[in-house]
């Protein structure tokens, strides 16, 4: 998943901005609303994680914006205004979800969690697909009745594919969701995390159409 994180606070966004990675997601950090403006008329971002006041403007005003243009990229609020009327109007200018400062990082990374769950259609965490059975929130897969393990990077390009299934995704979607502004990719990339999947997971867990890309195989 990419995430968008716009934050003015040096210490607290480093540390988000760590947490998101370990996650095996891809983050971006902008300070500012203009840059974040910018970041998401070049890319498509699956999460904006937003600050209410930021030096260039209040992040309520920013949302309401992008509700009025059509967008639906889910939104987290993250801000100190702690009050119930301000959930309340942050909640009715369209943001998903309300975290007050200061926060767990668990408790955002669960967060995250459960937002992207139900924009995928399917808010129960527990899943099954063929042989394999899914714990989305704990993130814990069982082969047959057995513990799989996957690194984070692995987890990330599975997940992308199964919030997707029966949708192709393109090698350069796949790898806008799992690497950030400016990191450097192998050309081989999402080959290897692909190949490494089948091996762990099943031969068939994922479907290549050359040229083209790769979907979630059929249970």
């Amino acid at each position: 998943m990419r995430v968008l994180l716009v934050e003015d606070d040096t210490v607290l966004g480093a540390a988000v901005r760590d947490q998101i990675a370990a996650d095996g997601h891809s983050v971006d950090w902008v300070m500012r609303l203009d840059a974040a403006a910018a970041a998401l008329d070049v890319s498509g971002f699956d999460l904006v994680l937003l600050d209410l006041m930021l030096p260039d403007g209040r992040g309520l005003v920013f949302l309401k914006g992008l509700r009025g243009r059509g967008s639906v990229t889910p939104v987290i609020i993250l801000t100190a205004l702690d009050q119930v009327s301000d959930r309340i109007e942050g909640l009715n200018a369209g943001a998903d979800d309300y975290l007050v400062k200061p926060f767990d990082l668990a408790e955002l990374s669960a967060r995250i969690g459960s937002v992207a769950r139900r924009y995928a259609g399917n808010p129960n965490p527990i899943i099954s697909h063929g042989a394999l059975d899914i714990d989305l929130a704990a993130r814990l897969i069982q082969r047959d009745g057995h513990p799989v393990s996957l690194t984070a990077r692995e987890w990330a390009l599975f997940e992308t594919l199964l919030q997707r299934p029966g949708q192709l995704l393109s090698k350069a979607q796949l790898e806008e969701r799992l690497y950030s502004f400016n990191t450097e990719i192998e050309s081989n990339t999402i080959e290897v995390h692909v190949s490494r999947l089948r091996k762990k997971l099943g031969a068939n867990i994922i479907e290549t159409e050359r040229g083209l890309g790769y979907r979630l195989g059929r249970p």
